[in-house]
């Protein structure tokens, strides 16, 4: 037993079971868990409205679970650092532990924090100490011969099953225990990071944040769905996803547990559906990878010719834009998929690519534009699924979808919903329709015409 409290900084690792930051602490006489609410450290991508009503369900739920362990989970707001330091001196802390990210804003605050603590004078006796829980490889252990980052995920993926190593399980610690009194600080109650705005309040119909919600849907999805998940996780109209994004993004489910679900083992499963979509966990992975090595890709093209993209200006594209994020361009497979957005704050990953290409390549409005949205509006918003998403739709990132591929949204309504039960659950003005036809919108012609814009675009940047 190490003399002293521990506290423990939590960020996207919102669990018991898989976390090293927590066992760590578990060492400790005492230990603390504790919350900040910074969103200056986020830089540019402040948590949106959706995210943040996740969170504070989700800390809610949390708090419950660290209680019956005989554990305190404080919530505060303000400066990271200065809180942090606050409350190492204020519990005379022997410990400070929490679980990395990659994404820019956590790298930077990684180190701060690190460099900051390892030279307190206040504190000479801290222990400071960092471990990996968010992802199955470290971004810099997965290099090329050359040692340069992948860009293409095929090549990443034969890496990622060469060199696979079963995710080691961390139970969860049998007891906790906290000192009486908390520090004298004032920390708030996770339901005050909740937004004040009315949409959010319909989330609580479609979601169940926190462990317990999540360890729900795993299940789930492991007995009764993973073995069709190759066959129907392009139909929207199926319930064919895991839909675990949220709680995967959280750290309310490790990427470990999902594996194990598939295969106890924790080795890569051998069905075909289990196998699938082991590779969308790594294509997961990849994203972050992607993020961390290349920072700038929220906001900038992995791909520099895509600087000089022609997409219209805001003055021209704004009416566009505000009518596809209500859902109302008039394009059925569109207007659905956005719908579904704003009355559930998810979206089905096919359709994601759908009105991803619809917005940048028959619209020419930036993805920038449509990423934000995503941020704000999606309760999975993860800026390197986000990021990648986006860019791969665009055709600017990496391993994208070329240029020239335009999802055509007619043919993908068709095709993966052929029925139109996706179209009619999401726009009932048009449940009159029957089977295909609900896909045909009054402005097919003009799809076409829009495609051709985008290919001329295309062709601007290749000439330089």
């Amino acid at each position: 037993m190490v003399s002293g409290t521990a506290i423990v900084w939590l960020r996207r690792d919102l669990r018991l079971i898989d976390h090293p930051a927590l066992i760590e602490a578990s060492k400790h006489d005492a230990a603390v868990c504790v919350y900040i609410d910074d969103p200056a450290r986020e830089g540019a991508w402040p948590m949106g409205e959706a995210s943040r009503w996740w969170l504070a369900q989700s800390l809610e739920s949390l708090s419950k679970a660290l209680e019956a362990k005989g554990c305190r989970l404080e919530v505060y707001q303000g400066d990271t650092k200065s809180v942090l330091t606050a409350l190492v001196e204020a519990y005379s802390a022997t410990g400070l532990y929490w679980n990395r990210l990659y994404d820019p804003m956590g790298v930077e605050s990684d180190k701060a924090i690190k460099h900051h603590f390892s030279n307190l004078p206040s504190a000479p006796e801290l222990r400071v100490k960092s471990f990996q829980a968010h992802v199955l490889r470290e971004p810099w252990e997965m290099l090329k011969k050359d040692g340069t980052p992948y860009l293409v995920f095929t090549p990443y993926w034969k890496n990622f099953q060469n060199c696979w190593s079963a995710p080691q399980k961390l139970e969860a610690p049998d007891a906790l225990s906290s000192p009486a009194k908390s520090a004298d600080l004032s920390h708030c109650p996770p339901k005050s990071l909740a937004p004040d705005h009315g949409w959010t309040t319909k989330l609580a119909d479609h979601w169940k944040p926190g462990v317990e919600g999540g360890m729900q849907r795993l299940d789930h999805f492991a007995s009764t769905r993973v073995q069709a998940y190759e066959t129907l996780r392009n139909r929207p109209d199926r319930d064919g996803t895991s839909a675990l994004s949220p709680y995967l993004h959280f750290g309310e489910l490790s990427v470990g547990q999902v594996v194990r679900a598939l295969d106890p083992s924790g080795e890569i499963p051998s069905g075909v559906g289990a196998l699938s979509f082991v590779r969308e966990l790594v294509w997961r992975e990849f994203s972050h990878y992607l993020l961390f090595h290349f920072p700038y890709l929220a906001d900038r093209p992995l791909k520099p010719a895509f600087e000089k993209f022609p997409w219209r200006s805001s003055s021209e594209y704004a009416a566009d834009l505000l009518a596809w994020k209500r859902g109302q361009p008039g394009v059925p497979m569109v207007d659905a998929g956005m719908r579904q957005l704003w009355q559930t704050g998810w979206m089905h990953n096919r359709v994601r690519m759908v009105v991803a290409s619809y917005l940048t390549k028959n619209l020419l409005i930036p993805w920038q534009e449509g990423a934000r949205h995503f941020w704000d509006t999606l309760v999975d918003a993860d800026l390197a699924n986000n990021t990648q998403g986006w860019q791969w739709t665009a055709g600017c990132g990496a391993d994208a979808s070329p240029y020239f591929r335009v999802f055509n949204p007619v043919l993908q309504g068709e095709k993966f919903d052929p029925e139109g039960l996706y179209v009619r659950k999401w726009c009932p003005e048009l449940s009159h329709m029957n089977g295909k036809a609900i896909h045909q919108p009054d402005l097919a012609t003009d799809l076409k015409a829009q495609r051709q814009g985008a290919l001329d675009a295309y062709a601007l940047i290749k000439k330089g």
